[in-house]
């Protein structure tokens, strides 16, 4: 299978100075709430990830020209697909906005 997704520029899970001295892990008393605390950091990093590659994504789609466009649109829609199986998006923008990029990967502005 092809791997749409580029490699993350950031190393997970996130070293402990991006918490800062008493930032959120301090806060937390329980060792259950620290790791609940870490692992939503590294999930919010991750899911920030793969929504700005996806804009990128979507945004160079609009820019291609006709031929581009057509052969870009099932990894785009793939990736956008994706976003709201994981729920970082909902589905019916999902599908919104597939449904806008298909009529201007078929008819691009001239």
């Amino acid at each position: 299978m092809l791997n749409i997704w580029p490699v993350p520029p950031v190393a997970l899970p996130l070293p402990p100075e991006f918490f800062g001295t008493k930032n959120l892990i301090g806060m937390a008393n329980h060792n259950a709430t620290k790791k609940d605390v870490r692992q939503s950091a590294k999930r919010r990093e991750r899911n920030k990830y793969y929504g700005k590659t996806t804009r990128n994504a979507i945004r160079d789609l609009k820019a291609a020209g006709e031929n581009e466009a057509g052969k870009q649109f099932p990894l785009v829609a793939s990736m956008i697909d994706k976003l709201a199986k994981r729920g970082i998006i909902h589905k019916n923008k999902a599908a919104n906005l597939k449904s806008k990029l298909s009529k201007n990967a078929a008819n691009p502005a001239k």
